[in-house]
């Protein structure tokens, strides 16, 4: 199979389904494979019918991150220092995201389903960040965004260990939302999926936009920002399509306007 073409992209309604499609090397990404993510996160933010996107890996795993023969490549730290990451595809999505995760999220593959909003895991599923076991650490998010998820000491304890840790724990301690058994995670990740496509995606935009934001500044200035994203809400047809539906007993036809 060419380097091209390993990542999928389907559209399911208002749900774009974006699988990473290297299943014979546990979908470990490639440079070429970073570029297609990107554009595919692009495509999905373009699409005005697109109103949540979900992250999934072909196989039986979602990510075992990076490809290590493709970091080998590179000539000098200076040309990882400026990488095209694909971590920095999924973060940058408008659109809110759910990761589907089968099988091994480790290393790069552990930060992408962290740079999504929602995670969605198979009982079997096990997550880790090994890097420290091969001499460096992950450069895609870990160390920011699992304690923010998950509380310091177990962040710490993954990251300082680089041992894995199993559906169950990582459910325990806030990394993963919903445990699904393998025989539903696809039906379960879609309908969640489709339960924020379902919303006002101006609206679902401005609630990512603001929880994101949670995430670097104080209280009172994550405050005056949400009063800013309310402001825009309240001008949109929107909500006004919203509540004449909520007082007229029927469900509302959104447009994204």
């Amino acid at each position: 199979m060419p380097e091209g073409g390993r990542i999928l992209y389907e559209r399911r309604d208002a749900v774009a389904v974006i699988t990473l499609s290297r299943p014979e090397k546990a979908n470990a990404m490639t440079q070429a494979m970073t570029e297609e993510l990107h554009e595919a996160c692009r495509r999905a933010d373009a699409d005005r019918e697109v109103r949540a996107v979900v992250l999934t890996g072909e196989g039986r795993h979602f990510s075992a991150g990076s490809d290590l023969s493709s970091l080998e490549l590179l000539d000098a730290p200076w040309d990882y220092r400026n990488r095209v990451d694909y971590c920095d595809a999924v973060l940058a999505l408008r659109t809110p995201a759910v990761a589907m995760i089968n099988g091994a999220a480790f290393g790069g593959g552990l930060e992408m389903a962290l740079s999504c909003d929602i995670r969605v895991a198979s009982t079997g599923a096990r997550f880790a960040a090994p890097e420290v076991k091969l001499g460096w650490v992950g450069g895609g998010g870990a160390s920011q965004l699992l304690p923010r998820l998950c509380g310091y000491g177990n962040a710490a304890t993954m990251l300082l260990t680089g041992d894995p840790v199993d559906a169950a724990e990582a459910y325990r301690i806030g990394l993963v939302q919903v445990l699904a058994d393998p025989d539903e995670l696809e039906r379960t990740a879609l309908e969640l999926a489709t339960r924020v496509a379902a919303n006002a995606p101006i609206a679902t935009q401005a609630a990512k936009a603001a929880l994101r934001r949670s995430l670097s500044v104080g209280i009172e200035a994550g405050m005056d920002y949400e009063n800013e994203l309310i402001t825009v809400c309240l001008g949109t047809r929107d909500r006004h399509e919203g509540t004449r539906a909520f007082f007229e007993k029927r469900p509302p036809v959104f447009e994204g306007r």
